[in-house]
């Protein structure tokens, strides 16, 4: 069986995410949080932003992964109402923001990935807008999950429980960092995906999916959708 679950706040984790049948991955239940390197500077503030025709060019592509990796095709929103359970931060925010309506930025470019035979997949986000407006929207909705360590989700009627765990952000990278990991159980079936955003100046890399492959590909997305900067 897989259930599908929207997991997105400001169109972070803007995929749908599949629980593989077999996955027994789990984490401890702490609390998520933000980790803030800097605030938007001089600098980042002379940069343009850039419409969602050039954030597309910027996304990393199968050459780019390597072998084994395939483009997974774009699944349709879907519309069942999704409702969180134990986490009223997450509800003040209201049902836009958790589909990334309000909060979404409306520039932004995206690319998932399988990797080989395994459920293992890998999705890049970018966004572009003011450097402030980048970093407040990000930091809201972190700052919401961080009073938030579990909760449940309904989605269609199906419930999913979250568990969400701060990771150490990779200070060196851009102008701001955030990372968590965010654990989903259902029918007594888990899966971990992990998430970092880094901010550079206007521009906002979002990579999410299995955490080996983000570990492995965090650096080179942000390499190339910073790299005409």
């Amino acid at each position: 069986m897989r259930v599908r679950v929207a997991t997105t706040a400001l169109g972070i984790t803007a995929a749908l995410l599949a629980l593989p049948a077999c996955s027994t991955d789990t984490t401890a239940n702490q609390p998520p949080s933000t980790t803030r390197a800097g605030t938007p500077s001089d600098r980042a503030q002379e940069k343009a932003v850039l419409s969602s025709a050039a954030l597309e060019s910027r996304l990393l592509n199968s050459s780019d992964l390597g072998s084994g990796y395939l483009p997974k095709p774009e699944r349709p929103a879907p519309h069942d109402d999704v409702t969180v359970l134990g986490c009223p931060a997450l509800n003040e925010l209201g049902g836009d923001a958790a589909a990334g309506g309000t909060l979404g930025f409306p520039r932004t470019a995206k690319a998932s990935f399988t990797y080989g035979n395994s459920s293992s997949e890998i999705t890049e986000e970018l966004y572009s807008d003011s450097a402030k407006k980048l970093s407040d929207g990000v930091t809201r909705i972190y700052g919401a999950l961080t009073g938030c360590p579990t909760y449940r989700v309904v989605s269609g009627g199906t419930p999913i429980d979250v568990a969400s765990q701060k990771m150490p952000a990779p200070r060196a990278l851009g102008d701001e960092q955030w990372s968590q990991l965010l654990t989903f159980t259902t029918g007594g079936q888990s899966t971990v995906v992990k998430q970092t955003a880094i901010r550079d100046g206007r521009l906002l890399v979002i990579v999410s999916g299995s955490p080996a492959l983000v570990d492995r590909h965090l650096t080179l997305a942000l390499a190339k959708a910073t790299a005409a900067n």
